[in-house]
């Protein structure tokens, strides 16, 4: 009897987790989903391109399961399933929602639907994944403290990423770079840099306080963090082509205008994972 008791819990707090997973696979992906850029994407990008993205997303997935995660419980084996259920999650949640919006054409092929499809699932996968932490309250203070420098780096990327996902397909941002001149450049990058190293330390990043000045705190926290969200700035761009043809000042320029939001994400990644 109460074997039954508990397993008839556990499976009422998985039901849970994976209503919260939808939920989250919603909130995060949904401006993705209603963007006609990453409609466009989906037809035109370059499958080589696509793969390698999906790829290198699993690891940043696994990351996510390991500091979040669908339940407080921590293994490797168990982040693994979480990863291959948040893509399910993810997938399941895209199809629906572009099927919904009428995105998906009676004339496509299979292999374009997949593509428009692939190309959404990671977005929602991370939210599907980052989920308790958004609506649960189950947040221990185990896990508050567990992320140590390498690992806060590693929330950086992830922060960076989800903004620069939203971002890097619109015209305008290309656009924004088109129109800056250099000082307008330069005072975009000093304003992430700003208000990346503001917010950083209203989010209270773990070992801040071992840096022992706030000189060595900026260079081991934002400046480290800046340069990790231009790398992953400029992986995000040249995933969509934004960068085929660019001469090096065009590719600097729109490397910054995307490191801005970039900067708010990964500085605001502790807020969110």
């Amino acid at each position: 009897m109460t074997q039954a008791l508990l397993q008839d819990r556990a499976s009422l707090a998985y039901a849970r987790d994976l209503g919260r997973a939808f939920g989250g696979a919603l909130l995060f992906g949904l401006p993705l989903l209603m963007t006609m850029e990453m409609w466009n994407y989906g037809l035109t990008l370059d499958g080589t391109r696509l793969a390698i993205f999906l790829l290198t997303s699993l690891p940043l997935l696994f990351g996510l399961a390991h500091f979040a995660g669908f339940t407080p419980a921590r293994s490797v084996s168990l982040a693994a399933l979480e990863v291959f259920a948040a893509l399910a999650v993810g997938f399941v949640s895209v199809c629906i929602l572009l099927a919904l919006l009428g995105v998906f054409q009676d004339v496509a092929s299979p292999g374009v639907t997949a593509g428009q499809v692939a190309l959404q699932v990671v977005p929602a996968a991370m939210g599907a994944l980052l989920a308790r932490r958004q609506f649960g309250t189950d947040r221990t203070s185990e896990e508050e403290g567990e992320a140590r420098y390498p690992g806060e780096l590693f929330l950086m990327v992830a922060g960076a990423l989800f903004l620069a996902l939203n971002i890097a397909p619109t015209e305008e941002a290309r656009l924004i770079s088109y129109m800056m001149g250099p000082w307008q450049a330069i005072a975009l990058m000093v304003l992430s840099l700003g208000l990346m190293h503001a917010i950083v330390y209203m989010a209270g990043f773990a070992g801040q306080e071992e840096q022992g000045h706030p000189v060595s705190a900026f260079i081991h926290f934002t400046l480290a963090g800046y340069g990790l969200v231009l790398l992953t700035c400029a992986f995000v761009l040249w995933v969509f082509g934004a960068l085929d043809g660019h001469s090096l000042p065009a590719t600097v320029d729109a490397l910054i205008v995307l490191g801005f939001p970039g900067a708010i994400g990964a500085a605001s990644a502790r807020l969110l994972i």
